[in-house]
């Protein structure tokens, strides 16, 4: 079996890490993603169009500046209130809350601080505003199938 190099219409299954701009280690995934090559998957920080012409076997190190990560964070997804305003089961870092604005889009917040009987909510992604690394690590490419193009559940049945 030849080694198959990544082009449009190619299976690919790979794993990575994050690290921020100090080295510091934010997400590994050994979990493979696996995604069909120039379809509509899109990679962090152009991870796709990075791995375009690498085999199974290869590794990539790749910077993603803030804009082509999570993107900036934004100041006005952070609220700080009184921590006798919240219900208790949110009183913990790291708890998940879901906010609605007006339209009736709802957003997942998370408890970011504790300080001084108030409580701060963020609803920035945790890498928004960081200058990423990214290692990636190709496990497997080759000729996408039918299945890999219609998941189980995702297809009809023709009789």
């Amino acid at each position: 079996m030849s080694e198959q190099a990544i082009k449009p219409g190619k299976f690919v299954s790979l794993t990575y890490t994050i690290a921020d701009s100090d080295g510091n280690l934010l997400e590994q995934n050994d979990i493979p993603v696996s995604y069909i090559h120039g379809g509509e998957t899109e990679l962090i920080g152009g991870m796709d169009r990075a791995v375009g012409g690498k085999k199974a076997g290869d590794t990539i190190e790749m910077s993603v500046p803030e804009d082509q990560g999570f993107g900036p964070h934004d100041p006005a997804l952070t609220f700080t209130d009184s921590i006798e305003n919240v219900p208790a089961q949110f009183h913990h870092i790291g708890a998940e809350v879901q906010m609605q604005n007006e339209s009736g889009d709802a957003k997942t917040f998370y408890v970011t601080e504790i300080k001084e009987g108030k409580l701060t909510v963020d609803g920035n992604h945790p890498l928004a505003g960081k200058s990423l690394i990214v290692r990636v690590k190709i496990l497997e490419v080759r000729d996408a199938t039918v299945e890999d193009m219609n998941p189980a559940g995702s297809g009809c049945a023709l009789n």
